[in-house]
């Protein structure tokens, strides 16, 4: 379960400025419901003063989508439009006390919008400036201009620091390699930059020469006395020390243990509440069942797509049983009990309903939240 700081969940569970900005004349449309996360970016910007006088968000996404939007607009507002355009991605996650390195990806997402609505208000396509980069995550439609630069503002040197920052990577994986190129080939360029400003430095003026070294002083009798008490009290803190990190160790496994046990117990009635209703759906429904519905295949595809979408915000949906009016599937991961469970749902049907031409309602048969108030997940 990731740790959200209780302004992530401020901003999520009462996000500022989500509206439609009146008479906006910048907008920023990034990223892609079927990829996971979409989000709207509108300024009302004065043409006399380039102050950015109002802001609203539309997004799809998670919770942490939701807040970096929200943050981002409550950060810009009373700006000018070059001021607002120096905030950078992790600006937005220290202005919510961070994000999980998963969910970094949702503090970029706002940086881009915020460059496609300035770019709109210009005049100019945000899409032309990458349209000559090369793609590199099919799945994310992620291009090349993107992930590098991610790499330079974050300093990223991983694979999974560049899923977690564009999400890059994070499905079927065919684009590890040349992730990996781009990462090797990006920290060549900066550590060849950061060599270059070093030499120019260098030769904008030498350095001083060291000055020589002036002998030390012999210690009296009582400093000699006073250091040996100042070793001895060194050794004493050290010897302290690592008796406190024994015991936060010897804490921390109880606590795991405790935990996992916890899992357990949740996961066993997570199982028992979902046979049960198996059971139920079975003893309802009558009527053709699964292969012999005429659409089952079409349903199957849907729900396949769905998983890659679903995936990078470590959720998943498995389906369970189609009949002729009804699809049963089981959201799992961060899909099942938050805020945007509804939605989640009503975006399958939707992709259902559109593949096979007339309506079917979806019913989710996971374990409601409501039986463990004390997780929160997104």
């Amino acid at each position: 379960m990731w740790d959200y700081s209780e302004k992530v969940k401020d901003h999520f569970f009462h996000p500022r400025n989500a509206k439609i900005v009146e008479g906006a004349n910048a907008v920023g449309d990034v990223g892609s419901i079927v990829c996971g996360d979409a989000l709207r970016l509108m300024l009302k910007i004065n043409p006399d003063t380039e102050v950015i006088e109002d802001a609203g968000f539309q997004t799809f996404g998670c919770g942490s989508a939701i807040a970096s939007s929200s943050a981002l607009t409550e950060m810009i507002k009373g700006l000018k439009l070059e001021d607002a355009l120096k905030i950078t991605n992790k600006d937005i996650a220290d202005y919510l006390d961070g994000l999980p390195p998963e969910k970094m990806h949702c503090s970029v997402m706002g940086r881009e919008a915020l460059d496609a609505a300035a770019a709109n208000y210009r005049g100019e396509s945000y899409e032309s400036a990458h349209a000559d980069s090369p793609l590199v995550c099919k799945c994310f439609g992620v291009d090349e201009a993107r992930i590098i630069r991610a790499i330079r503002e974050n300093h990223l040197t991983t694979v999974q620091d560049v899923t977690n920052y564009t999400k890059a990577g994070g499905a079927c994986g065919s684009c590890h390699e040349k992730i990996e190129e781009i990462i090797e080939r990006t920290l060549k360029e900066m550590a060849n930059d950061a060599e270059s400003s070093a030499e120019k430095d260098r030769s904008a003026g030498a350095a001083p020469a060291p000055q020589a070294r002036a002998p030390e002083p012999e210690l009296s009798q009582a400093e000699r006395i006073k250091a040996e008490a100042d070793r001895e009290i060194q050794a004493l803190e050290e010897q302290m020390r690592r008796i406190r990190e024994e015991s936060q160790a010897k804490i921390a496994r109880v606590q795991e243990e405790a935990r996992q046990r916890d899992e357990k117990l949740r996961q066993e009635k997570e199982e028992t509440l979902r046979k049960a209703r198996e059971a139920e759906i079975n003893a309802q429904d009558e009527g053709p069942v699964n292969e012999a519905v005429p659409f089952y295949g079409e349903v199957v595809r849907v729900i396949n797509d769905m998983k890659v979408a679903l995936a990078q915000d470590g959720g998943s949906v498995d389906l369970v049983k189609v009949t002729s009016e009804k699809v049963y599937v089981e959201l799992s991961g961060s899909c099942v009990g938050c805020m945007m469970t509804d939605m989640t749902l009503s975006w399958i049907q939707q992709q259902i309903m559109e593949a096979v031409g007339h309506y079917v309602q979806v019913i989710n048969i996971a374990a409601p939240q409501a039986l463990y108030p004390e997780e929160l997940e997104e």
